[in-house]
């Protein structure tokens, strides 16, 4: 469905059509002249200007401007609400956890469009990563004894982790898989993941970087993080297209448990 406005739409219009999308989970593009506010770990405000809004069916709202790729705020899994008040249209949405609320506040808006789409399934990884990926996930006991698979290719805020699992004793554990030597940025993003996991979850969480090698600077900010790295043993076997094989896997990184509650040592290697 597509619905397009004027040079500017009614207020009480946007209202039944902005309920409507959220309802039937469509997808929404709003452009108008608006200021976003938003409060939350930090607070912020971009004052009165031309910006486009994006809306998803998964309740996804992102704020853009005419310049860069990202958006200049964004937040996903909210509870979105409108209302018009002193001649303005309010756009709110709300997060509990973490306790975050970004409004719009517009005094014109210029298009609308509603679009019903169908979801398709998420961009998957190809060839040799997609292949560790898929065999990892088959058996996670491979990199430590009792992990259990929960979710593959998990969207987050600023990117994809690839595997989020939980351990025997029922906490999160957000791996990275890296075909090359893991450097510093590696580090730093599964860093990231983590810290998505644990906002989501309201539990502390675990890391595990898995790469054929990694580099000083990065294993030495591993440490001080407190995650852990796993030397990852493959081959690629051509086979009309390439195939992963997985020869081995070794934990090089001792297991960091300050806030976890145990002391195990899985320095010593699977294969």
């Amino acid at each position: 469905m597509l619905l397009r406005a004027g040079t500017k739409m009614d207020f009480s219009q946007l209202k039944a059509e902005i309920e409507g999308g959220v309802l039937s989970k469509d997808m929404m593009v709003i452009v108008g002249t608006c200021s976003v506010d938003y409060e939350g770990r930090a607070t912020s405000r971009l004052p009165m200007g031309k910006r486009l809004v994006l809306i998803k069916g998964d309740n996804s709202i992102s704020i853009h401007q005419n310049r860069l790729v990202r958006p200049t705020n964004y937040m996903m899994d909210t509870q979105l609400g409108c209302k018009i008040s002193d001649g303005a249209f309010i756009l709110r949405a709300n997060k509990a956890k973490p306790a975050e609320k970004l409004t719009l506040t517009f005094t014109e808006v210029h298009d609308m469009r509603r679009y019903a789409i169908e979801r398709s399934d998420d961009l998957r990884l190809s060839g040799s990563e997609r292949d560790l990926n898929d065999l990892l996930m088959q058996d996670l006991s491979m990199i430590e004894p009792g992990l259990e698979p929960v979710n593959q290719q998990q969207h987050f805020r600023k990117g994809i982790c690839d595997i989020i699992a939980r351990d025997k004793d029922g906490n999160f554990v957000v791996i990275e898989l890296k075909r090359r030597q893991a450097d510093f940025d590696s580090v730093t993003q599964l860093h990231r993941y983590m810290h998505e996991v644990e906002n989501m979850k309201g539990v502390k969480a675990r890391g595990i970087l898995l790469a054929p090698d990694i580099r000083k600077n990065a294993r030495e900010l591993l440490g001080q993080l407190g995650l852990e790295f796993a030397r990852l043993d493959f081959e690629l076997t051509p086979n009309g297209r390439e195939k992963a094989k997985i020869k081995g896997l070794e934990m090089k990184q001792q297991r960091i448990t300050q806030h976890m509650g145990t002391g195990k040592d899985y320095s010593s290697p699977t294969k």
